[in-house]
Parts: C-alpha cells; structure tokens; sequence
C-alpha cells in the first residue's frame, strides 16, 4: 500500500505542471552564464594564432508564448570579458562585449514536469573597452561588432505551475574583424559554447 501510495504522489507531481507554456504567457529566467570560446579562434598579423578566454557572468531570459509551446525569446547578460592572448606570446590583452541573442524556441509537451526544448535565433555581438598589454602593450586594438547565428537545447524542471529551474547549452556564431593601431590584422572566429543555469517564472 505504501508503494502504491508513493508510486501515485511521483506521478501526480509530474503531472502537474504539464501546462507550462501556453500562448500569451512569459516567462523570466534570472541566472548564471559561462561563455566559452573555441580553443582556436583565428590567425593574426599572417602568422600569430590567436586565443580568448572564458567568462562567467549574471544572464536574464525574456520570453513570450506566441502559440502554445512555442516562444520567441530574448538573452541578454551583464557585460563579458575576455583575455585575448597570443600562442607563444601570452597575453594581449582584453575585451569586453555582450551578445544578445533573439530565439524561436519550441517546448516539448512531455506531460510531465521535465519539458525539453530546442531553439533557433541571431545574435548581435558588440565589442569595447579593449585594452593591450604585454607584446601589445601602447598599441590600440580594435574589435568590430558581430552579427551571426545562434542555436540552443535545453530543458526545464517545473516546480510548480509559477516556477522552474532551467538549464541551457548554446551555440553562437560570432566573428569579428581585428585592427592594431588602425590596421586589419585579421578576423576571430569566437563561436562559443555558452552554458547556462537558470531559475524561470513565469507570468
């Protein structure tokens, strides 16, 4: 009988929530987001391979239901920060950026609590607050912005029928031109993975 009773409070908990996301409704995620470039992004100067750093930061989520399961949604992020160094020469320097991204993301109805889903968007990257040092140091670097594609896979884990906690891991497609005292040295081939934890409301 306690099995039973057990068996019949887990399945009633994942069903709860199966309604999640319907048209008309938002949600907000509040969370933390790592943004991981490649190891390799590019040549510089015809010879220099160039390398930049990860970073961690604050991330919020905003997204509408414009049909049931069916969202566009908005990332955005405190500003980022890179080390940019150069193999065999170490650290360049820095940059800071912030690479909202615009998605059309599709939850599955699973009938349950665990609902994954899958997205497709762009991305705009902006770049400043370059600073040199080392090899590089009294020289002006220069980034210039990125537009670019983004795709993600995800999943939530509804609490209850206000509340979920979220995990994401993206793709985002972001190149950028590199000048040195206003010369073009090349192009960074960032395309990172970013990974993010999140709490999501939904209104």
């Amino acid at each position: 009988m306690k099995t039973l009773s057990l068996a019949a409070l887990i399945a009633a908990a994942l069903a709860a929530p199966a309604l999640a996301q319907s048209a008309g409704d938002w949600t907000v995620g509040l969370g933390v987001g790592s943004v991981m470039p490649k190891d390799d992004t590019g040549t510089l100067a015809g010879t220099l391979k160039s390398e930049v750093g990860d970073d961690t930061r604050p991330t919020v989520t905003v997204e509408y239901f414009v049909r049931d399961n069916l969202g566009v949604e908005l990332l955005a992020a405190t500003p980022f920060e890179h080390d940019v160094r150069v193999k065999g020469v170490g650290r360049v320097g820095s940059v800071k950026h912030l690479p909202p991204v615009l998605s059309l993301n599709y939850h599955f109805d699973t009938g349950s609590a665990f609902r994954p889903y899958a997205g497709f968007g762009i991305n705009y990257t902006g770049f400043w607050g370059e600073k040199t040092t080392g090899a590089l140091a009294g020289s002006d670097l220069d980034l210039e912005s990125s537009w670019g594609w983004a795709m993600q896979a995800g999943a939530d884990w509804w609490l209850n029928d206000r509340s979920a906690i979220r995990g994401t891991l993206r793709y985002i497609d972001i190149d950028s031109d590199v000048s040195l005292d206003g010369t073009k040295i090349g192009e960074v081939e960032i395309d990172p993975v970013a990974v993010q934890a999140a709490y999501v409301m939904k209104f």
